[in-house]
């Protein structure tokens, strides 16, 4: 998942290819990278769009960087099915 906090609104800007092949989720949220705002601001994004608990959402990697990991816990088939029609 690619960050960019500081936007005027929080929005997911579709995917992209980053150098290494891996495919991540263009994400734009209107907190500022201070104090773990744009982090707590991205869990609450991701858990209303989905419609999960936030208690399902982690930061399991890139807390401080704008690449980050996010492990979603719950029913695999469920949660796939859930991000892909987002998508």
């Amino acid at each position: 998942m690619r960050v960019t906090p500081g936007a005027s609104r929080d929005q997911v800007e579709g995917t992209s290819v980053d150098s290494g092949g891996m495919r991540r989720l263009r994400i734009r949220l209107a907190a500022p990278p201070v104090d773990g705002k744009a982090n707590d601001a991205l869990i609450r994004f991701l858990a209303k769009r989905w419609r999960l608990p936030k208690s399902a959402l982690e930061i399991s990697s890139g807390a401080t960087s704008r690449n980050k990991i996010i492990t979603i816990h719950g029913d695999p088939e469920t949660i796939s099915a859930v991000i892909e029609a987002d998508l």
